[in-house]
């Protein structure tokens, strides 16, 4: 009886390690985090930074500039212009009110960022091309990886995680973001200054 009792223990016991590791080896759950495209707050430009000016039938003056190392654009008929810490509604309102002042009769200006090279992310971890990238207006996550040469043979891929710094604070998350890709789960959306990082599978 005793014989039985013992491997009746011992086989309780390999079930026990065999769920225990099953448990360990499972995806975390994913945070609860902003599904939809939110405001970002910095959207100050910066040097290196790309927009987009349209002028309303003024196709000369309408195109794409990029903000020199001393954070200013040369624009037609104005000439420099300062936007190094300005937001795009800024510089539409600094070009209209120029333009009006003797260029052009109620001027329509609108100004679109086309990339934010002075704003970055970073994504490290089990990606093919890890490292440091320009930020872009939208960019999600998906993107992000993407950018970082997709996943690695190894990636853990639905327990990424985003680390985002809100003045002192930091809040991390955890991305499903196999699931993102194959529209099982929302798409993240990420901000300047997020930190993408994959982990390594378990087993």
């Amino acid at each position: 009886m005793r014989g039985h009792s013992c491997r009746g223990t011992a086989g309780w016991l390999t079930v026990m390690i065999v769920a225990v590791s099953l448990v360990g080896c499972s995806d975390p759950p994913p945070s609860e985090y902003p599904t939809q495209q939110v405001y970002v707050e910095d959207t100050t430009l910066g040097a290196g930074d790309m927009f987009e000016v349209r002028v309303f039938r003024q196709d000369d003056m309408t195109g794409t500039y990029s903000v020199s190392s001393e954070g200013t654009i040369s624009f037609p008929l104005i000439g420099e212009v300062e936007v190094a810490g300005k937001t795009p509604a800024d510089v539409e309102r600094e070009l209209r009110e120029r333009l009006a002042e003797g260029y052009l009769k109620s001027p329509q200006v609108s100004v679109l960022v086309k990339e934010y090279k002075s704003k970055k992310i970073s994504v490290f971890g089990q990606v093919r091309e890890p490292g440091t990238f320009a930020y872009s207006e939208g960019m999600t996550v998906v993107e992000a990886v993407a950018q970082a040469g997709g996943f690695t043979d190894l990636a853990r891929k639905n327990a990424v995680s985003v680390t985002r710094a809100v003045g002192k604070e930091k809040t991390k998350f955890t991305v499903p973001v196999e699931d993102i890709g194959e529209g099982k789960a929302d798409n993240f959306y990420l901000r300047p200054g997020d930190v993408v990082f994959v982990p390594r599978r378990l087993w």
